[in-house]
């Protein structure tokens, strides 16, 4: 169980996030140096970043992190940076039909571009406004077009495996949706009519929390409060559901943490933008407080589940039902150990969690959020720390001990070693990067880190 101080101040976390920052430039600038001729970087092998042939997820992790330094910075060789990169390389992933991953690659660097327009980090520039901007609205429409619909007035966005599979990564692309409602923009479907992306945002929402995530109400043998399936798969033939499924943990019975985390922080993040709409938007799908009321529960569930089976720093192992858990005792009691014979940590999972918490113990306010944004606190406070942190000039990533695909075997073992460590990925570096700039940007007393316009211009 994540070890809580409720004595621990943003300003304790004020040396980490400097030197974090620090050696934050020093990686995206060796990754730029590099250049991506062979590809999109996803992950290290022996501290070098290589590409993985599956889909380009991670491309706008890259520039996006460019842009996140540049905002924690001010340094402009790394705003001219990411926004040079997402002009001439990022365009294509705006038109992919072909995936569900517009939120990781759109949003953060067109988003972050906007943002930074909006918070005034970069001056104003109508046509440079209206380039992200569309950029966004035809986002936003084409992964909105990747749809299934369901009986019950639900629906989603269907992952590349097909129209049949519904996947827990999804959520995060609801912010490419979200932004180009907010900008105006609607999907044009056959014979001129329009589909409104608010409403596939909050089908898409609610079936996500509806099949993805366990609430404790018995559904099945191992329906456990806030455990969490990668995918969910249905019979298109009546729309009914079928079954868990997992590409990327152990089992569908089991929680890899990672789908976890961007359950955690896609829930933490929709109550967030939920409450920037007037009661009128919502009042069609439901009205606020039965969507709020859904959304808030399945955060609530998965944050405590979180919680009660990580270790005492924060620190996630790639599975909370991995084969072999067992062998490590009782890990939940003590602080992760990422150089164990047994089973993997996986630190991107804690560095979107804490995010995740952060964001809720926000939405939740002083007393009731006070557990969640410590709990956030306590592990970002590990992970920018050793052993996690990347303090060696010639390994590339930044948050050591990441995961991609442990079941497929993808992640390099170091010589002498039993298991995947000592490695980082782009999500990974990407997520501690933002969680990161959401304290940091605190501690500064500047605009509140959102994915939307915070009020501020446009």
């Amino acid at each position: 169980m994540i070890e809580i101080d409720l004595d621990l101040k943003l300003t304790d976390l004020e040396s980490g996030l400097k030197r974090m920052w620090e050696l934050s430039a020093s990686k995206i600038d060796a990754l730029a140096a590099t250049g991506d001729g062979d590809g999109t970087p996803v992950y290290t092998v022996n501290g070098r970043y290589t590409s993985r042939g599956w889909t380009e997820w991670t491309q706008g992790f890259a520039y996006g992190s460019a842009l996140l330094q540049f905002d924690a910075t001010d340094e402009r060789r790394f705003l001219d940076y990411g926004r040079e990169r997402t002009v001439s390389r990022m365009a294509a992933h705006v038109t992919n039909f072909g995936v569900h991953d517009h939120g990781f690659n759109n949003v953060s660097t067109y988003g972050n571009l906007l943002r930074l327009m909006d918070e005034g980090r970069v001056p104003e520039n109508p046509w440079e406004r209206e380039f992200y901007a569309l950029a966004l609205k035809c986002s936003g429409a084409v992964q909105a077009r990747r749809w299934t619909e369901l009986p019950g007035g639900l629906g989603y966005i269907y992952s590349f495996n097909g129209p049949h599979s519904l996947f827990a990564d999804t959520i995060r692309t609801l912010r490419a949706l979200a932004l180009a409602h907010s900008l105006g923009h609607r999907l044009m479907g056959e014979g001129d009519k329009p589909v409104s992306l608010l409403e596939r945002l909050l089908k898409h929402l609610r079936a996500t929390l509806k099949y993805n995530v366990f609430h404790g109400e018995g559904r099945d043998a191992y329906d456990i409060r806030g455990r969490v399936a990668h995918e969910s798969v249905f019979n298109l033939n009546d729309g009914s559901f079928r079954c868990p499924n997992s590409q990327q943990g152990f089992s569908p019975f089991t929680t890899w943490t990672r789908g976890l985390g961007w359950i955690l922080l896609g829930c933490a993040e929709q109550l967030q933008y939920l409450g920037s709409l007037p009661d009128a938007e919502l009042e069609p799908y439901g009205g606020r407080a039965d969507i709020e009321g859904v959304v808030l529960s399945a955060a609530l569930a998965t944050a405590d589940f979180h919680i009660e089976n990580t270790s005492t720093d924060g620190i996630p192992y790639w599975d909370t039902g991995a084969p072999l858990l067992h062998r490590l005792g009782d890990y939940w009691n003590r602080p992760a150990d990422p150089f164990n014979d047994f089973e993997p940590v996986d630190s991107s999972a804690a560095a979107i969690c804490a995010q995740g918490l952060l964001r809720l113990g926000d939405h939740l306010g002083s007393g009731k959020g006070d557990k969640y944004r410590q709990a956030g606190l306590r592990t970002l406070k590990t992970l920018l720390g050793e052993p996690y942190l990347s303090c060696a000039a010639a390994h590339q990533g930044l948050l050591l001990h990441s995961i991609y695909h442990r079941p497929n075997g993808w992640d390099y073992v170091p010589p002498g070693r039993k298991i995947p460590c000592g490695e980082s990925s782009l999500w990974g570096d990407y997520h501690l990067r933002e969680a990161a700039l959401l304290v940091w940007k605190r501690l500064r007393g500047e605009t509140e880190l959102m994915f939307f316009n915070n009020g501020k211009k446009g």
